[in-house]
């Protein structure tokens, strides 16, 4: 299974889009986790005509999406559970507080931030797909691609421009 993450698209804002790489991974996945500040619900709904989407709500999200979405949410992937949240809480002792939130996943995204992160904390991955629209202070856009086969993840960075 190929899954797609990202998080703070903060769309629509003027006239930033996803970028055309962005898009072309989306279109390629066979589900998209979104880890809020999708803005929109319109926005959410466009993306779900490119895959499956499952999303959880950010801090500038409207209040009519906020009302469809969850804080946090488990998915069940080929075999992996994966946690989802936006705001992870404070740099120090966040890999403590994301297990504690989400003890029997595999794997836990989380946004807000807008740096992305791929790494190991005792037995789950830890990810933050960065932004694709919005690089603040990463090194780049950027999005996640998990391939998940029989449980096991294996994340992929996908730096889109800078």
């Amino acid at each position: 299974m190929r899954i797609a993450v990202i998080a703070d698209t903060h769309l629509p804002r003027g006239a930033q889009r996803l970028p055309q790489a962005c898009l072309e991974e989306l279109a390629l996945a066979d589900l998209i986790l979104h880890a809020g500040d999708i803005v929109t619900a319109e926005a959410l709904d466009e993306l779900r005509t490119l895959a499956p989407v499952e999303a959880v709500h950010g801090n500038v999200d409207e209040a009519a999406l906020v009302a469809r979405l969850d804080e946090r949410a488990v998915v069940d992937a080929a075999g992996a559970r994966i946690g989802m949240v936006h705001v992870p809480g404070p740099a120090a002792g966040r890999e403590e507080r994301l297990a504690g939130w989400f003890p029997t996943c595999d794997a836990i995204v989380y946004g807000h931030t807008h740096v992305p992160r791929v790494s190991r904390w005792s037995d789950r991955w830890i990810l933050n797909p960065g932004s694709p629209t919005e690089r603040r202070r990463a090194p780049a856009r950027a999005m996640l691609r998990l391939d998940v086969e029989d449980g096991v993840i294996t994340p992929c960075l996908v730096t889109l421009s800078s």
